[in-house]
């Protein structure tokens, strides 16, 4: 039995990156051509030259507050439900429509594997001719049916679980004798719980694929004692399936279907392999093109290949939200705001608001890594920079480049609120 999906994820890296590239300039010409949104926002790219990484990072980053603000105004004036995202109409090519949180409406494609689930669920031990019992929503959200269509492409059956009814979940487990599950790890945690409480074992049941939720080592630990090996996977109900975790237990592996940036939050510039960043995917489905899509996720790459033999990159999960927004002295300062003070000074390579006080009293400082020699007026100037960018007064603190902690903190709440 093998231990990869498919050829594409021992692809050379080489090979792989001039296939991405490729698809990449026909997708940005897809969104443009198909997409009333993406017409707006690539208005001035030819889409011919996008072939490469810098070339995709001269785009902009549409952000999903973007995409909610644009699919409420449309629905203002009874137009696309979408926001113009969308290449698809209603009908046979879109079999189902889902609401996430805003509401931002998600369509389903009728592709097989839309969200491509299934090579997530292989690393996870699944495989054709099982039983998964789907525990996540098929309710309004689409995590239920993402996972149920990466399923029946895997060629498995399904019982479609659901939420909540836990003395119900722990008789079909028992009855119908599934291979696994697939849900949060906190819910079979209480389905697991539940089973030991009734006094009945669940002895099919010996893996296991999460979502939705942190998935620790120690929550790990405690279902490989009960006999469940458990894996980890990211997707996002915008763009499907990102990045898979594997029997390495070494980050995740990107999926063979997205494009991934780690960009600086608040910005759509790239970071150094290994920085702490906002997670920037363009997906190459044609049904819903997200070109340079944030998911205010934060994460890193890893460096090297899996030791599974997958070749794809590797990044090192999720690792908290890169929208920090915050309000200071009754005005809201972002990430991008510190980006563009940072970016009139070239000696300057990272930096962190940090924001301190409490109650009304409070205090910011700008802390910020400098290369090379720094001139004695330097944090003055970055003073005012401050000061003109965000209309507040704030102290600056010069540091050595690497001193800032890689955590991805561009503003630092730490203030009092006792």
């Amino acid at each position: 039995m093998t231990n990869h999906y498919d050829a594409l994820e021992m692809r050379d890296p080489g090979a792989r990156e001039a296939a991405l590239m490729a698809a990449l300039s026909s997708q940005v010409a897809n969104a443009k051509n198909a997409s009333a949104a993406f017409a707006e926002i690539l208005a001035h790219v030819d889409p011919s030259t996008i072939t490469s990484r810098q070339a995709l990072a001269a785009l902009p980053v549409t952000r999903k507050y973007e995409l909610l603000e644009r699919q409420q105004a449309t629905r203002r004036v009874g137009g696309d439900v979408f926001g113009g995202f969308s290449t698809l109409g209603f009908g046979a090519k879109m079999p189902r429509i889902f609401a996430s949180p805003g509401p931002i409406y998600e369509p389903e494609g009728a592709a097989r594997d839309y969200w491509r689930m299934a090579r997530a669920m292989y690393a996870a031990g699944f495989r054709s001719g099982e039983l998964i019992h789907n525990c996540f929503s098929y309710h309004f959200v689409p995590a239920g049916s993402m996972m149920e269509s990466g399923a029946h492409a895997m060629g498995c059956t399904v019982f479609p679980g659901g939420t909540g009814q836990t003395e119900q979940q722990v008789q079909a487990m028992i009855e119908l004798q599934p291979a696994g599950y697939i849900g949060t790890p906190s819910f079979l945690k209480i389905i697991v719980d539940k089973a030991a409480e009734m006094g009945v074992p669940l002895p099919s049941v010996k893996k296991a694929m999460f979502g939705g939720e942190a998935f620790p080592p120690s929550l790990r630990d405690w279902f490989l004692a009960r006999g469940i090996d458990a894996y980890q996977c990211y997707a996002t109900a915008d763009v499907g399936s990102i990045a898979y975790e594997t029997s390495a237990r070494e980050g995740l592996v990107l999926d063979e279907g997205v494009i991934l940036e780690i960009v600086r939050p608040g910005t759509g510039d790239p970071v150094a392999e290994g920085e702490v960043g906002e997670v920037v995917v363009t997906t190459l489905n044609p049904d819903y093109p997200l070109i340079r899509f944030g998911t205010g996720d934060l994460s890193a790459v890893l460096s090297g290949p899996c030791p599974t033999g997958r070749t794809n990159t590797r990044i090192k999960g999720w690792m908290g939200r890169a929208d920090q927004t915050t309000k200071i002295r009754g005005m809201f300062v972002h990430p991008g705001q510190v980006a563009d003070i940072i970016k009139r000074f070239p000696e300057l390579t990272r930096a962190r608001l940090v924001v301190t006080g409490e109650m009304a009293n409070d205090a910011m400082t700008l802390k910020v890594e400098a290369a090379g020699t720094v001139t004695p007026t330097l944090a003055d100037q970055i003073g005012d920079a401050i000061r003109e960018v965000t209309k507040l007064r704030g102290a600056v603190e010069i540091l050595a480049v690497g001193t800032l902690p890689n955590d991805g903190r561009v503003i630092e709440d730490a203030r009092s609120y006792k």
